[in-house]
């Protein structure tokens, strides 16, 4: 059986024995100042963008058309045209943005700021600035509900996830986590909200209607001082079966049962692992490992890493769609 399969514009007759997933993953290098283009039927990297200064959060439109990614240093969002994989036009942000996240129609951007405690709305379509809301010290996390109606940002210094409502755009409620909250992902059913708190060590199941924390799920690794394993990305699976958590200097990814909240296993991964992204197909998710310079590939069925695939400096951030 034969197929074909539309990439960048080119006809690809293949063997139908041969995958035709086009699956693509942008990897943001925040020391290298570069964007990595990830083929994810080959594991390998195709294409390096040079982008501003220190890249950290990264993330497709709505559309797939762009690329967005946070630029620090450079106080804007750039916007990479996922057709010609080059900086197309920046986005008006607050002072150093970090992580974004876009509302479920893919017009709004709300950008945490972390250097003056602010989340910048910004219009997709107009591409411009629409106001800013103040928040706690040090803003990172960003989430949406799956009804987009509470928009969720976490405060390093405050230490808390502020809810937000976004007809209202003001904060309706405060949830004190443990510290340095870096970032907080909803089940797909918006029953919890997890916030992953860095020194902590500890990652915050929230009701998300009483505006509680439930439980706080622990890691234990033999070998490894406490304060060495650090919470930080995390990728709640379609299903709400399973959960993935970043472990930071740990060098391990922890494996949870979501309706457990506990550890089923740790995977260890390349150096200092910072943030994830599943495959649009669920197969497999990318872990960024910042200090060896390398992303992990994991076979999520199998719950092994399969491979590891060498990028630019630093890398932070990693988003994933199909071309």
């Amino acid at each position: 059986m034969w197929r074909s399969c539309l990439l960048f514009g080119t006809v690809l007759w293949l063997a139908g024995a041969l995958p035709c997933y086009g699956f693509v993953a942008y990897v943001s290098n925040e020391k290298g100042n570069t964007v990595s283009v990830i083929d994810t039927d080959k594991w390998a990297v195709i294409k390096t963008i040079k982008v501003g200064q220190r890249p950290r959060g990264i993330e497709f439109t709505r559309d797939g058309k762009f690329v967005l990614v946070a630029v620090g240093d450079d106080d804007t969002i750039q916007m990479i045209d996922t057709a010609t994989q080059e900086v197309a036009d920046t986005l008006p942000s607050g002072p150093d943005p970090e992580l974004f996240v876009q509302d479920k129609a893919g017009k709004i951007l709300y950008v945490a700021n972390e250097n003056d405690n602010t989340v910048t709305l910004i219009d997709l379509e107009r591409r411009a600035r629409m106001g800013d809301l103040q928040v706690g010290v040090e803003p990172e996390g960003m989430a949406i509900s799956p009804d987009g109606k509470i928009l969720i940002n976490t405060s390093e210094t405050t230490n808390m996830a502020h809810f937000i409502d976004t007809e209202m755009r003001q904060i309706v409620a405060n949830v004190l986590v443990d510290s340095r909250p870096r970032f907080a992902e909803f089940k797909s059913d918006g029953s919890e909200l997890w916030v992953s708190s860095e020194i902590g060590g500890t990652v915050s199941v929230i009701d998300p209607v009483k505006h509680v924390v439930t439980t706080k799920i622990t890691f234990e690794i033999p070998g490894l001082r406490q304060e060495a394993i650090q919470p930080v990305g995390i990728s709640i699976a379609a299903d709400d079966k399973t959960a993935f958590v970043a472990l930071g200097p740990a060098n391990r990814v922890a494996v949870v049962d979501v309706a457990g909240h506990k550890v089923i296993k740790y995977l260890l991964v390349g150096q200092r692992v910072w943030h994830m992204a599943f495959t649009p197909d669920q197969k497999y998710l990318l872990v960024t490992n910042g200090i060896s310079n390398d992303v992990s590939v994991i076979d999520v069925a199998a719950l092994k890493v399969i491979k590891t695939i060498q990028v630019g400096e630093l890398p932070w951030g990693i988003t994933i769609a199909k071309q």
